[in-house]
């Protein structure tokens, strides 16, 4: 195999790992290429076990045949050595119990939001902090980008979990990441969860937005102190 072949088919695999379901006309288009070109490549990387397809019909006529990444595809991607990190997991839970465990996770939620506080807090607007903490998430193999939507909310992706192995053992992990986005983000900030990995979607996804005016004073309401004489 050439090395034009092998750099044409790592694309496909980072653009169906990114943009998910796939016909070959659509990855063509995306990728400059004929759509019988990528057809071939997709066909070759089928043998190879990296991706597969499921036909799937639109209206009349013929169903069209989307492309997706399988479970070797998703593995070329880095996992942070998964071994290692899954027996370190149980290690510490048979040595320091689920406790010990929980403290840990508090401890480098912590030490996360201060690093991203420093990188991301600077930043005035909303949409400057996500493309800020996207371009760290990035750098750290999330694979994340930030789009704004019509009503002003934003989508923030991780098409990537390097620590999934970790997260599926220890699901944590996985509240203390949703924690660490608010904290970061602020207390006038929505971070709501709507994909996750874990649950069978093939990419962690939030939509985040500012805070109602409303909300934030029935949250401050709520929080008020109850007086009694």
């Amino acid at each position: 195999m050439s090395q034009d072949e092998d750099h044409s088919r790592d694309r496909i695999l980072f653009h169906l790992k990114t943009r998910g379901s796939q016909t070959a006309a659509d990855i063509g288009s995306r990728l400059d290429m004929t759509s019988t070109g990528a057809r071939q490549h997709l066909l070759k990387l089928e043998t190879a076990g990296l991706v597969e397809s499921e036909d799937q019909r639109e209206g009349r006529g013929r169903p069209r045949k989307y492309w997706r990444l399988a479970q070797r595809g998703h593995d070329r991607f880095p996992d942070r050595h998964s071994d290692l990190t899954l027996d370190l997991l149980r290690s510490l839970r048979d040595v320091f119990g689920d406790r010990g465990l929980e403290k840990l996770i508090e401890h480098r939620e912590r030490a996360s939001v201060a690093d991203y506080r420093k990188l991301v807090g600077e930043r005035r607007s909303l949409h400057q902090k996500l493309t800020a903490l996207a371009e760290i998430r990035s750098r750290e193999g999330y694979m994340a980008s930030v789009a704004e939507d019509m009503r002003g909310s934003f989508l923030f992706v991780e098409n990537h979990c390097p620590i999934c192995a970790a997260a599926a053992a220890c699901q944590g992990l996985c509240r203390s990441e949703l924690a660490i986005f608010r904290a970061v983000l602020g207390t006038d900030v929505i971070v709501e969860r709507i994909d996750h990995i874990l649950a069978g979607a093939r990419r962690c996804a939030y939509r985040i937005g500012k805070r109602q005016q409303s909300s934030r004073r029935s949250t401050s309401q709520q929080r008020r102190p109850i007086v009694t004489s």
